[in-house]
């Protein structure tokens, strides 16, 4: 048997508001359904479950008051049948079928008030209704929406997890300028045999190098916990995500490293549209390894960014601009992209941390490999 708690959704994240439940007691889930809803000051989450079984009671529910991160909300038991409530030692064993049971708890009728009329005593569905035909069922609680200012709310989640990365984190920054002539000209290439609507953006070709440079040096692709670094087996990149409200959220694609551009493309754009209608799961919250923000967009040169804890880098890009470049004593116009590492000293050095850019780097000067 599995507890399900309320998740942690970030490193500032000390509880949340249960919105809904999207399952009853009995229902079957299997690993990555969704579970319930979820509230916290940066929006409102779909939670899977990472156990396969059936659901046990409901021990939360929904609002108005938060729940503390790690708190048992429900349990996910293997077999078939539901598990019994909580009990002490001196009551009795219910014997009630999966169908009673459900029917029971679904009009809020306690099954300790229930009499069985089956074969030694255990509880049907006859047994259930005939209480149902003596008394209307009790209305289920009423859902209450969380009324925070989720500006005002996301911007104070946002300084949380900011001073705990500038008060426990010790940052080393790097930066590498790079020539993207063979990666746009290959790029404007592929999108001239294409529509509108297909090509593919610049930025999808950075963020591939990056995954692919994570397998090259793995440490940068970890997670710092209890004072030990924890490298993730998946490439998962967190991309910072800017709300029309107001606010900033870093959700996660998943397996960037195993994705082609144009998979890449679509996984960006779906991330970014569900980021904004506030369609997110809470493993996209989580998952990430390494945090890559965009801002050249906004004409910025070079972004300096602070880690999201507890992973362990962070890499910024800048606007690509024409810029002199010499090259073998011959001096040109060039587009230049400048890329910045913020790293965690405890989990890797600065000769670690030039070895990432400078794959990087290699990795991009081979677009038709990405």
């Amino acid at each position: 048997m599995a507890d399900f708690i309320m998740p942690s959704l970030g490193a500032d994240m000390k509880e949340g508001l249960l919105v809904a439940w999207r399952v009853k007691p009995g229902d079957q889930v299997k690993h990555g359904d969704i579970i319930a809803e979820i509230e916290t000051q940066k929006g409102l989450f779909e939670i899977e479950v990472f156990s396969t079984g059936v659901v046990g009671p409901l021990l939360v529910n929904p609002g108005p008051d938060k729940v503390p991160v790690g708190t048992v909300m429900t349990t996910i038991s293997a077999g078939d049948e539901l598990p019994s409530p909580a009990r002490t030692s001196s009551e009795k064993r219910i014997n009630i079928s999966p169908a009673a049971r459900r029917l029971a708890d679904e009009n809020h009728i306690s099954i300790y008030d229930l009499k069985g009329s089956g074969p030694d005593g255990v509880i049907g569905l006859a047994d259930v209704e005939r209480v149902l035909t003596l008394a209307p069922p009790v209305a289920a609680p009423e859902v209450v929406k969380q009324t925070t200012d989720f500006k005002t709310g996301m911007r104070d989640a946002i300084a949380a997890a900011m001073s705990l990365s500038n008060r426990e984190i010790p940052h080393y920054y790097l930066a590498s300028d790079i020539d993207m002539s063979c990666a746009l000209d290959w790029l404007e290439e592929r999108n001239r045999q294409r529509s509108i609507r297909e090509r593919l953006l610049p930025v999808v070709l950075p963020l591939k190098a990056v995954a692919l440079a994570l397998k090259k040096v793995p440490q940068l692709n970890a997670h710092w916990v209890d004072g030990k670094i924890q490298l993730k087996k998946d490439v998962h990149i967190g991309f910072a995500i800017s709300l029309r409200g107001g606010g900033l959220l870093t959700p996660a694609l998943h397996n960037v490293d195993q994705l082609s551009l144009d998979q890449l493309m679509a996984a960006l754009s779906d991330l970014i549209t569900r980021t904004r209608a506030g369609k997110l799961r809470g493993s996209e919250m989580t998952d990430a390894g390494i945090t890559v923000t965009s801002l050249g967009d906004l004409g910025v040169r070079t972004v300096f960014g602070v880690i999201y804890p507890p992973q362990v880098g962070l890499v910024g890009l800048g606007r690509i601009a024409e810029q002199p470049w010499v090259e073998q004593g011959a001096v040109s116009a060039r587009p230049v992209l400048t890329a910045t590492l913020a790293a965690d000293h405890r989990a890797s050095d600065g000769h670690l941390g030039a070895q990432f850019l400078d794959a990087f780097t290699r990795i991009l000067q081979e677009p038709a490999k990405l």
